[in-house]
């Protein structure tokens, strides 16, 4: 199933009993930090997990895996190779450490990059202007 609210495209992944058990955002519009912030308090604490699109220049958030939010933009269309995972520490918004390159769906040998983390420094900025143009401060 799929919602738009506020500009955000929603997917709900899975319903157990009626209750909503996972919900991904696309961002495709800026929205705050203080709702990077909500995200985070409501999925996984002091992190929010979220997979860039650097061709579409979009990120889906607020999923438990980084696979959860890779598989529903491939779903939209998306190429895996222009995909990549990242962590956002809401609370340090603005401070380098805020961006983390680490998940288990950047591990791809045959495309050059052998670790969890984006090897080639283009991509990293690339990366790094599509999240700050799309969260902002206020």
């Amino acid at each position: 199933m799929c919602a738009v609210y506020q500009n955000q495209k929603i997917v709900f992944l899975s319903f157990v009993n009626g209750i909503l058990q996972l919900m991904i955002k696309v961002i495709s519009q800026p929205i705050t930090q203080s709702t990077l912030q909500k995200e985070a308090q409501e999925v996984l604490g002091e992190l929010v997990k979220a997979v860039v699109d650097i061709e579409q220049e979009i990120m889906a958030i607020s999923g438990e895996l980084h696979a959860d939010e890779e598989a529903v933009l491939i779903g939209q269309g998306s190429k895996q190779k222009n995909l990549w995972g990242i962590n956002l520490y809401p609370d340090l918004f603005g401070q380098e450490d805020w961006l983390e390159f680490d998940s288990m769906i950047n591990l791809r040998p045959s495309g050059g990059n052998n670790t969890r983390g984006v090897e080639d420094e283009k991509i990293r900025t690339k990366i790094r202007h599509i999240v700050s143009k799309l969260v902002t401060k206020k």
